[in-house]
């Protein structure tokens, strides 16, 4: 009787172990990643888009510094509420960084835009990203704030930017940041 506890004891430990093992790069990933906070992203999506900025000028050269925390815990990036109010799209219609010689080089995007056309990142990364046979490149003034994107699992979801031509908004579902992207084609 004593051999079979001992044996089974064993097994127990062993188990336990390969699962301790196991875990630890899967809590190692998600360390630092991110994830919802207090009234942003957390699986929400957005019913509309932004509203066309208010914004006349864009900012001069010795203009302090962004800030996007709005409130404490919230994504020092362009985020958006739960309740829809869209945080950091509030940049001129002149700004010179969403000048694009020729807006939609590569057409319209041509996959679904909206809260009703949820998408699965398939792979890359800021540079190039795709899904569904489609591909984005984030803007380089952006590229800091997608620093906690799944690149390979994230859900996005694309809308219009109301005061960019050749941009849209590529918004995180789980993170609810949001990010300037270029259409690249498929």
């Amino acid at each position: 009787m004593q051999l079979l506890q001992r044996q089974m004891f064993m097994k127990t430990l062993i188990v336990a172990t390969i699962l301790s093992i196991v875990s630890i790069p899967v809590v190692a990933q998600e360390k630092g990643r991110g994830g919802p906070v207090k009234g942003v992203g957390g699986g929400h999506i957005p019913s509309h888009g932004p509203a066309p900025t208010r914004v006349k000028e864009p900012p001069r050269a010795a203009a302090p510094a962004r800030t996007f925390a709005d409130k404490g815990g919230h994504p020092e990036a362009p985020h958006v509420h739960t309740n829809n109010k869209w945080i950091g799209h509030d940049y001129a219609k002149n700004d010179p960084r969403f000048h694009v010689d020729r807006p939609f080089e590569h057409g319209r995007f041509p996959g679904g835009i909206g809260r009703d056309h949820v998408f699965r990142l398939a792979g890359g990364g800021p540079s190039r990203f795709g899904f569904g046979g489609f591909f984005f490149s984030v803007g380089a003034f952006d590229i800091g704030y997608c620093n906690d994107w799944l690149w390979d699992s994230d859900q996005i979801v694309v809308y219009d930017d109301p005061d960019h031509d050749g941009w849209y908004l590529a918004y995180n579902v789980r993170l609810g940041t949001y990010v300037h992207v270029q259409y690249l084609g498929n």
